[in-house]
């Protein structure tokens, strides 16, 4: 080793000492209280603090963590977060990592629900919320282009996105039907085409080194992150059991047809179907709350998205609102315990939204290592993603047209609301603003206006 370059030998840290299962029960549970911001920001954070910080998972094993979770159903934040507790400390890492990032958003979403349906007529809360809707239409908007960018690579796959969108606006066809069809298109054209449905994105490459880390680039795979068909048989057990004893006990306790029924059985079927994240499976959610059940109406549906934007932990915890709103509405309990009945429907429609994203990790992570690269999985899902761009096109254009004619388009055009979506478009996406902040600055401006 010559003089130049000892100094920079010197500079390489040592590797982190082992991490105990608590210290890191105790990250996961600030995580769960400081992940704002949408996956983007969840996965910025994640990556700031075990990668580069305390160095639990290197840069290229974190991606490729990443690159799993980003093609399964569910919030893929959450995913990654229970992925990298279940690499560390096994199935309990995992599950306490995963929990923990979607409890505190819970509580605070239950509190905040609670607020908003006793006290929405308040001034003040009509105001906040005069202002944040705009705000939300503006980002759904972003989301649909940042999908867009990462996801739709040629023309083929734009095709299959203008498709998406004609058929759920302009035919109301139901989104499980356009999942079916992309899947079954991508894996067609895999086998014809395989050139235009490689999977791609900005979450491919890993060419940064922190530092040695626990889990390194070369650390292997350890015993209990390898497949075995026992373990996967006794994953699939117990995860089954997980969500047939609690519907079993919803069934004969309330019967079939009762709302806590339908939430669990309902939310089962959307964590299905969340490819491409909160916003692909929002409008089945809308086309189930809103239009065939009833629990909650559309301008109920756009304050919820607008509160889980402003809430830490996933954004598909705006089921949870949905939840809430549906079980105090419907007076599940009786009048005297609405409350009462509005936690418990938001508590039931989590467990169920987020089961299956538990058994994805234990059950599928093994899995992966041997399966994610290759084409004949790969090509239906990345014709989904092109898919849900559609999707989440059509819900802003849904998100809009109640946020600018409130009353429908035989109503007045809400000049106000448009000059607000226009200011958080350009917010996002020519001075790139955090979410967080454009909606609070929205929220003063509609404060203000809503007091003229």
């Amino acid at each position: 080793m010559n003089q130049a370059d000892a100094p920079q030998a010197e500079l390489i840290p040592d590797k982190p000492a082992p991490i105990g299962f608590w210290e890191a029960f105790r990250f996961w549970l600030k995580l769960g209280f400081i992940s704002f911001g949408g996956p983007a920001g969840q996965i910025a954070i994640m990556h700031q603090e075990l990668v580069e910080k305390r160095r639990w998972i290197s840069e290229r094993r974190f991606l490729h963590a990443l690159n799993y979770c980003m093609v399964l159903p569910g919030p893929e934040a959450q995913q990654l977060a229970t992925y990298i507790g279940w690499l560390m400390h096994r199935t309990r890492g995992g599950i306490v990592a995963g929990a923990l990032f979607v409890l505190p958003s819970l509580l605070i979403l239950i509190a905040l629900s609670w607020v908003y349906i006793a006290f929405g007529d308040v001034p003040l809360v009509t105001g906040l919320f005069y202002g944040i809707k705009p705000a939300v239409t503006a980002i759904v908007l972003q989301a649909a282009h940042r999908i867009g960018s990462r996801a739709i690579r040629n023309k083929l796959q734009w095709g299959i996105a203008v498709a998406s969108f004609v058929a759920i606006f302009a035919l109301d066809v139901p989104f499980p039907a356009i999942v079916a069809a992309a899947a079954l298109v991508g894996y067609v054209g895999g086998r014809i085409a395989p050139d235009q449905f490689k999977s791609g994105g900005g979450h491919c490459k890993a060419d940064k080194s922190f530092g040695p880390a626990l889990i390194d680039d070369d650390t292997p795979t350890p015993a209990h992150a390898l497949f075995t068909w026992p373990r996967l048989l006794r994953v699939l057990t117990v995860g089954g059991l997980l969500w047939l004893i609690p519907m079993a006990l919803l069934v004969a306790g309330y019967g079939w047809h009762h709302t806590l029924t339908q939430l669990g059985w309902f939310f089962t079927k959307a964590a299905l179907l969340t490819f491409g994240g909160a916003y692909a499976v929002l409008p089945y959610v809308y086309q189930g709350a809103v239009e065939h059940y009833g629990w909650l109406t559309a301008t109920q549906m756009i304050d919820g998205l607008a509160l889980g934007e402003t809430t830490p932990g996933p954004l598909i915890m705006v089921v949870a609102f949905v939840g809430f709103v549906g079980g105090y509405v419907k007076a599940l309990f009786g009048s005297g315990s609405l409350f009462l009945a509005g936690a418990a429907a938001a508590t039931v429609v989590t467990w169920f939204t987020f089961l299956p994203s538990f058994l994805f990790i234990l059950a599928g992570g093994p899995l992966v290592e041997t399966t994610h690269n290759d084409l004949k999985f790969t090509a239906p899902l990345s014709a989904i993603t092109a898919a849900v761009v559609g999707v989440i096109l059509n819900l802003a254009l849904f998100f809009g047209y109640h946020v600018l004619w409130p009353k429908g388009f035989a109503g007045i055009f809400d000049w106000r609301s448009a000059l607000i979506a226009l200011a958080a478009a350009v917010a996002l996406f020519r001075y790139k603003r955090n979410v967080i902040h454009v909606i609070a600055a929205c929220a003063v401006i509609g404060l203000v206006l809503n007091t003229l």
